[in-house]
């Protein structure tokens, strides 16, 4: 019996020392509202900025180098690729595109 009563005890002293809460967590706005709204979630980047840099990329990537787009075809060709990691792009790009023979 006697035993059983000091496991008890031990028991709750454990409970209330790991099931305890600090003041500090309540001190926190946080506690009360763990989730944000929606539309507070985002407010920090402005919606125009966004969407004006998206159209910005758009048109980036649709008015490229010539250089950049010599390059990305020399890529999507693996023998111009590694003639390109020896001698560079534009030698690579000349020697495998630069001519172009018809018959």
């Amino acid at each position: 019996m006697r035993t059983l009563v000091t496991l008890v005890l031990l028991a709750v002293l454990v409970v209330a020392a790991t099931c305890y809460e600090s003041h500090e967590s309540m001190e926190s706005h946080e506690y009360l509202h763990p989730f944000l709204n929606r539309r507070r979630a985002n407010d920090f980047i402005q919606a125009d900025t966004r969407l004006e840099a998206i159209s910005q990329e758009r048109i980036r990537e649709r008015n490229k180098a010539p250089q950049e787009r010599q390059r990305e075809i020399c890529e999507d060709y693996y023998p111009c690729e590694l003639y390109a990691f020896r001698h560079g792009y534009a030698a690579a790009y000349r020697h495998y595109f630069g001519r172009r023979r018809t018959k």
